[in-house]
């Protein structure tokens, strides 16, 4: 039996978490599992219900960019905003957002989006992508390691550094050094500019993943 993808949506509008119920309900391996219509919510449900996904509106009752870090310990956060700056995205993903879906996109992106995260994986829109990839200037390509490629690997799938040492069977201290002189070599400023480097040259590979 095919395993569900259990999801929790966030939102203050309830139109809209109705909207988006009925929506994702249709799809065979999607289960709804909890709604959130209050941000001072968000940790306490998230404690005592499981889920594989939390849909998180950033423009709830408050502004909960901030809370994402913390969030993003308990499950994986696709955020869904009506924002279109850059700098918005940006930061949801350096504070440990798995996936970035604008509100105005069809229903076919954020599923698409949902079991992308699901797999392992970051997603980011193409558009998007596009427009952050733009503003990223990669030097010395060339001249990384099979290693390095690897541990790059491993960061477009959100791993921490402490995951990739597990899942490649080096010391912690070797991914650090690894991942700083990849820094270096690209020219990048830190972990979200590489993984969109990952997504663009096509280095990011789904992991396996026990249920």
């Amino acid at each position: 039996m095919q395993h569900k993808i259990r999801l929790i949506i966030a939102d203050d509008h309830a139109v809209f978490r109705q909207g988006l119920r009925m929506l994702l309900s249709v799809e065979d391996d999607l289960e709804i599992v909890a709604e959130i219509e209050r941000a001072d919510s968000l940790l306490p449900i998230l404690s005592t219900a499981h889920s594989d996904i939390l849909l998180l509106d950033l423009q709830m009752d408050r502004w909960v960019l901030g809370e994402i870090q913390s969030l993003a310990r308990i499950t994986a956060v696709c955020v869904l905003t009506a924002s279109e700056k850059i700098e918005d995205s940006m930061e949801a993903l350096r504070m440990g957002a798995r996936a970035i879906v604008q509100k105005r996109f069809a229903v076919e992106t954020l599923t698409q989006a949902i079991r992308t995260v699901a797999g392992g994986l970051v997603w980011i829109p193409p558009i998007l992508q596009a427009e952050i990839a733009s503003q990223i200037r990669v030097h010395n390509a060339s001249r990384l390691t099979a290693r390095e490629l690897e541990i790059i690997g491993c960061v477009a799938q959100g791993l921490r550094n402490s995951e990739i040492a597990e899942q490649l069977s080096i010391s912690e201290g070797t991914v650090k050094t690894h991942i700083n002189r990849v820094f270096q070599k690209l020219r990048l400023r830190d972990r979200v500019e590489l993984a969109l480097y990952a997504l663009r040259e096509h280095l990011a590979t789904v992991r396996n993943r026990s249920r």
